[in-house]
């Protein structure tokens, strides 16, 4: 049971329905993937089934869980979710189940899930425990990448990746979209960002490959292609299929946003259900310039080269700050992390801002200011 908060009458666009495929959200705010650094041998934990009812019960139009490692050695840090065996998607079966519980009585939200792998990102400690890379006497694991060059100097050389790693992981990415459509989640999101493998490929700073996965931009998109590709056609056609890149790597010469767009055109024609436009994360000489709303410009300008529904992520705060973006036409919607970490009710607050309805649980209705 739910019980509307009903302020007016006219709902703004924040809080107006958005179709991807052949999903509809309620509103146009979306809860951005969050690692929790809570997984054990990338097994979901109790805190998952406390963190996603809470998210759940939130009011946002889409919940898309953390980053989730389609093979062990793809996962960010040993505490890094994973769906890449029985045994892991077992234990993300027990959390949804009580999640759902909890919060579908008050709730129908989508549940999405981005599929990952971090390449020579992987094995990186715990940010509250440490910082680099887990060494293989601590428990670490050998990294990959497009080329042998490590993160930094606190990384060691990743495995350049042959056609049978290629195969490997374009499989296990094949793999865990299947276990996802098991699990019963409602849209998928392919990692194409943050400095990751399927970003690594694509930027020519990361990928000095002289083979058909590097050197050109055709080429270096090919192993994004490939895999959105093959993850859209594993799974049904009612579930939609986006993509999160880094349109920028805020580093002279190398990923941009003119390339951004020619990917999504690309991915486009193969189904795309939206592209979360974030940036950076490729490597520490980035000159990233901060500010409220910094990454819209990159949202907008895909928007205005494509047909593909866009999120604008970074630094989005308030609520006046995420109606206008979609009010203006620079984002379909907006996604918020750390908000959310910080703020689990940000969509009631919002929706009290804004004058919009939008349904709360009975037990928290009395919290409602009037």
């Amino acid at each position: 049971m739910t019980v509307p908060m009903t302020v007016s009458m006219t709902a703004p666009l924040l809080f107006s329905r958005i179709v991807l495929g052949q999903l509809t959200l309620q509103n146009r705010v979306i809860i951005s993937p969050m690692c929790q650094y809570s997984a054990v041998n990338g097994n979901a934990s109790d805190w998952h089934a406390v963190h996603f009812g809470r998210m759940l019960a939130s009011g946002a139009g889409m919940f898309i869980i953390e980053a989730t490692a389609v093979e062990l050695a793809g996962r960010i840090s040993p505490a890094c979710l994973s769906l890449a065996s029985d045994e892991n998607e077992a234990a993300l079966a027990r959390v949804l189940k009580i999640a759902r519980a909890h919060a579908h009585a008050h709730s129908t939200m989508p549940i999405a899930i981005q599929l990952a792998h971090a390449g020579r990102k992987a094995s990186t400690a715990i940010p509250w425990v440490g910082t680099g890379q887990v060494s293989l006497a601590q428990g670490g694991w050998i990294s990959y990448g497009p080329s042998a060059l490590p993160f930094d100097g606190a990384y060691s050389a990743p495995i350049a990746m042959d056609k049978n790693d290629i195969a490997r992981v374009r499989t296990a990415f094949v793999d865990a979209a299947k276990r996802a459509v098991n699990l019963g989640f409602d849209a998928i999101e392919v990692h194409a960002a943050h400095g990751y493998l399927l970003h690594q490929f694509l930027s020519p700073f990361t990928n000095q490959r002289t083979d058909e996965y590097g050197g050109s931009l055709e080429n270096r998109m090919r192993l994004t292609r490939e895999v959105f590709d093959a993850v859209r056609a594993a799974v049904p056609h009612k579930i939609p299929v986006g993509v999160r890149i880094s349109a920028s790597d805020w580093i002279d010469g190398t990923w941009d946003v003119t390339q951004s767009i020619e990917l999504v055109k690309v991915l486009q024609s193969s189904g795309c259900a939206w592209v979360d436009t974030s940036s950076g994360g490729l490597s520490l000489t980035q000159k990233i310039t901060l500010g409220p709303g910094y990454q819209v410009p990159f949202s907008a300008a895909i928007k205005a080269a494509t047909a593909v529904p866009t999120m604008a992520v970074g630094l989005i705060e308030s609520a006046e700050q995420a109606q206008t973006i979609v009010q203006e036409g620079r984002a379909d919607m907006v996604a918020l992390g750390r908000a959310f970490l910080w703020n689990a009710a940000w969509v009631w607050h919002a929706a009290k801002t804004l004058g919009a309805t939008i349904p709360i649980p009975p037990q928290y209705v009395r919290g409602v200011p009037n």
